[in-house]
């Protein structure tokens, strides 16, 4: 077994795994805010930890995997109120989206997915202990994280006193002692959702909520901490400076891992230019599994340019994988994939071999077909039958498998009467509607696609 090697974040550099217990790895990644549907760029993340966990199963066996539910949080107030709902309804709804199109995409459930809000006494508690201890204040009803308290403030994200100010920028007030302090409480107002607080009726600032909520589950210290790349400031490392100075200066995560951003089209992700892609959309008209092995096409670390053209090649290769796997039972799974993932989640590497045991399966090598399968259960893909990918691809608006077969039937029923133009005008439709039929000796089957 190759040893696991991941880009530390910490350090920006590639450093083999070591973790602190033998027998189970501890993970926390950031998951999302529900207040709205989950886009290509949320998805990347979850496809990415996720294939990631497939393989630390593999190689280390126990894995607690935590990624969270932000419930509580400014913009979950603001689209409420411009919904005119309930901050409750919105957030369950959402979070039944989320569930619902991250399943789709072969996505499983973390160990644990706690919510913000059923950890605000922590929250508190952490707060008080960072007043306590030095490196935080009140001031206007607010609890705020004192920068200048931690030496090494800034040195995990790499930002310079400038940046760091830049950065701070969305939350200026008068308030501060410093430009870079951060909020850890604020104060709620009538209409605005609030818990019971030392500094009056509040709710806890956004980064404090990963830092109480992982130390909770995975102690003060854990193996692995990841995310998009768009946290590592101010999120990830505000979460570090509570943490650490929380309890006294004890390590808060010992890698970091960081996933690159998605662009669409070559460009960033934006409504007003009409190439915003919610996962519940694409799912309409594409597999789950497609749409996973394109945000896998690219390295984890790398930016990922995501197309609609790049998902229907996708397709089209799962096309040629299933047909070339077919009803394999999964065997072992074949070093030069194992070395790849485990050189940081190479999954362009593990691709590449499975192009290439593809070739072998489809020329008839039963060992390569088993070997695809297992590459299949790691890398999420090829967790269907064949029968169903190739029958189960048809979007809202596609015949239903009992409409195919009736249509199938009627066909039958006109070659046996000899009208072969009815038969043929069948057949024809159902091309149309990208239905395939292939007769043989055992009758007629069908399948969806090319």
């Amino acid at each position: 077994m190759p040893q696991l090697q991941i880009h530390n974040t910490a350090s920006r550099a590639k450093e083999i795994f070591a973790p602190m217990r033998d027998d189970e790895v501890r993970l926390y990644v950031c998951g999302p805010t529900v207040y709205d549907l989950a886009h290509v760029g949320n998805a990347r993340p979850v496809v990415v930890f996720d294939t990631f966990v497939r393989l630390l199963r593999r190689v280390y066996g126990t894995v607690v995997y935590v990624r969270n539910i932000t419930d509580i949080e400014d913009k979950i107030i603001d689209r409420a109120h411009e919904l005119g709902i309930t901050i409750a309804e919105l957030t369950a709804d959402t979070t039944d989206a989320f569930h619902a199109d991250m399943a789709a995409l072969g996505a499983l459930p973390p160990d644990h997915e706690p919510r913000a809000t059923e950890y605000v006494d922590g929250m508190i508690a952490m707060t008080e202990a960072l007043v306590a201890k030095g490196h935080a204040y009140e001031a206007d009803g607010h609890v705020l994280f004192d920068t200048t308290s931690m030496a090494d403030y800034g040195v995990f994200s790499r930002r310079s006193q400038d940046e760091l100010i830049a950065g701070a920028r969305v939350e200026v007030a008068p308030y501060k002692r410093n430009a870079t302090d951060f909020v850890l409480w604020k104060p709620s107002d009538e209409q605005q959702p609030g818990w019971d607080s030392p500094w009056g009726k509040g709710r806890p600032g956004w980064h404090l909520e990963c830092s109480v909520m992982s130390e909770a589950i995975l102690g003060e210290t854990f193996d692995i901490h990841g995310g998009g790349i768009d946290l590592v400031f101010p999120h990830h490392q505000n979460e570090i400076a509570q943490s650490t100075c929380a309890h006294d200066g004890a390590a808060f995560a010992n890698y970091w891992m960081h996933n690159g951003h998605v662009t669409v089209g070559g460009e960033k992700m934006s409504k007003s230019l009409g190439n915003f892609l919610t996962v519940h959309e694409l799912l309409d008209e594409q597999p789950g599994e497609a749409i996973r092995l394109t945000l896998l096409s690219a390295h984890y670390r790398q930016p990922l340019d995501f197309t609609i053209a790049a998902v229907a090649e996708s397709r089209r290769i799962l096309d040629k994988w299933y047909r070339a796997a077919g009803d394999a039972a999964a065997a072992e799974m074949p070093e030069a994939v194992m070395e790849a993932l485990c050189d940081d989640l190479n999954t362009p590497r593990a691709i590449a071999e499975m192009h290439r045991l593809s070739d072998l399966a489809s020329a008839g090598d039963g060992a390569a077909a088993a070997a695809m399968k297992a590459v299949g259960q790691v890398l999420g893909l090829l967790q269907a039958t064949p029968e169903a990918w190739f029958q189960g691809q048809g979007g809202d608006d596609a015949l239903s498998a009992e409409a195919i077969e009736d249509l199938i039937e009627q066909r039958r029923q006109a070659r046996a009467d000899k009208d072969f133009a009815t038969s043929d005008r069948i057949r024809d439709d159902l091309a149309a509607q990208g239905i395939i039929l292939e007769d043989g000796a055992g009758g007629t089957t069908w399948r969806r696609g090319g």
